[in-house]
């Protein structure tokens, strides 16, 4: 049987984990939370103590942690996979870290003769539990295909490019894009609400038109929902962001409607939602009340800017 390392078995890679179980891979699991080992063990993997730990011996490692600093870690820091992976062993990076954040620990490993695939995941958990995970590999592309088989329960691998990186940067238009739509259905049912419609309502009615998004379909019911599940936190879209603003500044790139989300994200957080599901962004719609040009006055105005555009 094929023994394999996971570390980071939260909201996503416990799912991804459990995929592996049921293809007969020999998982063992890491994570900081307590509870979530116990849900590892549940499901029929062998928690260990340390990042470390699930290396020794293991065929494979996989890291599915929330930010670059984890990573770092995770990898390289004390008890970490670093120190109780073999050379010839392979460390594929499933989580959304920036390409910076990818390369420092790439080139930590390879020094020390371990393979790195970078492989970041995007459909959230719906699709972890399903495993049809998009898997956005870059990296060597011998090494990819040794790692096929580890790879395929957990989702569809689309390949980026040949480089460990090539995955990150895809990812991160991938986010760029899921900042920007959540954020507008947010607005958008928000408005609804503003304009004393039943937003339940006109999310039925524009989620399979034209207007529609997967942002809108998936985050709509929980953003009208009082209390909803915690499926992916404020707090990661306020690290996504963030890593897109930090490329992007890189490149040159404006990304005006990228700035515009992450400063919805932002207030969120600062506002002690951080750590709830990311669709509470909505509030920061339904407090903030009329500002600078909004009224009659600020809808004259507009209305006079577009017909000066003509």
């Amino acid at each position: 049987m094929t023994r394999v390392g996971f570390v980071g078995v939260g909201a996503i890679g416990l799912p991804m984990a459990k995929h592996l179980v049921t293809a007969g891979f020999e998982v063992v699991a890491f994570d900081a939370s307590p509870a979530r080992l116990d849900e590892a063990a549940a499901a029929g993997m062998l928690p260990a103590t340390s990042a470390g730990e699930t290396a020794k011996d293991a065929d494979a490692v996989l890291v599915m942690v929330a930010t670059p600093q984890q990573l770092h870690e995770a990898v390289l820091g004390d008890g970490g996979v670093a120190e109780g992976i073999a050379a010839g062993t392979c460390c594929v990076i499933m989580s959304t870290v920036g390409v910076d954040g990818v390369h420092a620990v790439a080139d930590a490993l390879a020094e020390r003769g371990i393979g790195v695939l970078d492989v970041p995941v995007t459909g959230g958990v719906a699709r972890a539990e399903t495993g049809t995970l998009t898997l956005l590999a870059g990296g060597d592309l011998d090494l990819l295909a040794r790692h096929t088989n580890l790879l395929t329960p957990m989702g569809r691998i689309v390949l980026c490019g040949p480089a460990v990186g090539d995955g990150q940067a895809v990812k991160l238009v991938n986010q760029l894009l899921c900042s920007v739509h959540l954020a507008a259905a947010a607005e958008a049912l928000a408005f609804a609400e503003a304009l004393g419609l039943d937003p339940d309502t006109v999310l039925e009615i524009v989620k399979d038109g034209a207007a529609g998004s997967w942002m809108l379909s998936d985050r709509g019911p929980r953003m009208l929902a009082e209390d909803p599940p915690v499926r992916s936190a404020v707090d990661i879209f306020v690290k996504d962001a963030t890593l897109v603003a930090q490329a992007a500044g890189v490149a040159g790139f404006d990304a005006p409607l990228l700035t515009a989300a992450a400063s919805r994200f932002r207030a969120a957080a600062a506002a002690g939602l951080g750590r709830a599901d990311d669709s509470r962004v909505i509030t920061t719609y339904r407090a903030a009340g009329p500002g600078p040009g909004t009224g009659r006055a600020g809808a004259d105005d507009a209305a006079s800017n577009l017909e000066n555009d003509r």
